[in-house]
């Protein structure tokens, strides 16, 4: 039997299929809307060269994600902006998390322009996944409950090179010369520093720190020349580093050296004849895991160059992002960060041992090396310049080793 509809009943029935077929559109295209990431680094300054190298390793991962299928179908796209300094950083970053559909923001070298964008990603909540900066005091007393880290954190560095020292008795009644940076990033790494040698029977023969612009170290050397320590530790970043070796060079030194903070791009620029000393590092090309190795071959394939340090930690972030995403069903801020900090998720970042976050702190725990400089004889490419070690540390001692005696203070994400 027919039932005949009534007119009330056909307005409701009408209005349901229009409002259906208004929304479909809608509906699809929320299906095949990217997800949107941002990326805030430094690619000019004295940070510059190694945020090049970040951006062209978001361009690679990107490029593979979306190879693959996107997240859950959804293409990925990435929002990419120069912060060459705090200021910048923090208007970027303001203006990215205005979109509504921004997912999330990764990226930044420099500690004092990470520790910005933290803030505005906290006020947004919207997730932060720093890539490049070390400070311990941005896993510390400025933390913060939606921020991340993919980058190895000073502590880190400093135990795992420390340890190098030891093993070749450049501590223990030794005398060291130390150069820091003179913003966020060298002013911990050098309180790390010092506590180290402290801790294990050293004495500081000079503690200087230094303007990020400076380009003429003579009268450092000058003065290091006469001290006469037995280590000189150099804690600069960025194209400093790069100014210091040459200049050590020229003043034909024989005083061992290495640091606590490295780049592949910075070594590269010195060249082979003027790199010298040991540095940790979180990743080289030279790594020889299956990962480490596909991703070095992807990156030489599309730009004709090495990956470097940085390029990993990006092309990392942007893995852990995409995977998180993936996982929890969608971009919500809260079931990011649960995810994310659950002890039991684990990633595949490239290395023998899978990396997972610190609950504590954010910090992703891994594996890092030690890197030492040829000697010029010993060079046949102008990319394989060093050597690196085996994973640090050895496969029967916690990751968390790394992180034991910190200097930034204790994180509360209350």
């Amino acid at each position: 039997m027919t039932k005949l509809i009534g007119r009330r009943q056909l307005l409701r029935t009408g209005a349901a299929a229009g409002f259906a077929t208004l929304a479909m559109p809608a509906l699809l295209r929320a299906a095949n809307d990217p997800i949107v990431f941002g990326h805030l680094t430094p690619r000019t300054g004295f940070l510059g060269p190694m945020g090049e190298y970040a951006v062209m390793a978001v361009d690679l991962a990107v490029e593979e994600i979306n190879a693959a299928g996107g997240i859950d179908g959804r293409p990925l796209q990435v929002i990419k902006e120069d912060s060459v300094n705090p200021q910048t950083a923090t208007t970027k970053a303001e203006r990215l998390v205005e979109r509504k559909d921004l997912a999330l923001i990764l990226g930044e070298i420099s500690s004092a322009s990470a520790l910005s964008i933290a803030q505005v990603t906290a006020r947004a909540n919207k997730i932060f996944i720093n890539t490049g900066a070390n400070s311990d005091t941005l896993r510390g007393s400025d933390c913060k409950r939606t921020m991340f880290h993919t980058e190895a954190q000073n502590v880190m560095y400093v135990n795992a090179e420390g340890q190098y020292f030891l093993q070749n008795d450049l501590v223990k009644g030794k005398r060291w010369f130390l150069l820091s940076s003179d913003y966020a990033f060298g002013h911990d790494l050098r309180k790390g520093a010092l506590a180290f040698l402290e801790r294990h029977g050293g004495e500081v023969a000079g503690d200087e720190l230094i303007p990020t612009d400076a380009t003429d170290f003579s009268s450092h050397l000058l003065t290091i020349r006469s001290a006469k320590p037995d280590l000189i530790v150099v804690n600069l970043a960025g194209t400093s580093n790069a100014s210091f070796l040459k200049q050590y060079g020229e003043f034909g030194l024989d005083i061992p050296l290495g640091g606590f903070d490295y780049n592949s791009s910075i070594a590269w620029a010195t060249g082979a004849q003027d790199f010298k000393g040991t540095w940790p590092c979180v990743w080289t090309h030279q790594v020889q895991t299956e990962g480490s190795q596909a991703f070095a071959k992807a990156f030489m394939d599309k730009y004709g160059k090495p990956a470097e340090n940085q390029a990993y930690s990006d092309y990392i972030a942007v893995r852990i992002a995409a995977e998180a995403i993936a996982k929890t069903g969608g971009t919500d801020t809260d079931a990011l960060v649960a995810y994310l900090e659950d002890p039991t998720t684990e990633f595949d970042i490239l290395k023998e041992r899978k990396g997972r976050f610190d609950p504590a702190t954010h910090q992703l725990l891994q594996e890092v090396y030690a890197v030492t400089a040829l000697d010029p004889s010993e060079v046949t490419n102008e990319w394989d310049i060093f050597k690196t070690s085996a994973a640090l540390p050895a496969g029967d001692i916690p990751l968390e080793e790394l992180i034991k005696g910190a200097v930034g203070g204790a994180c509360s994400f209350s």
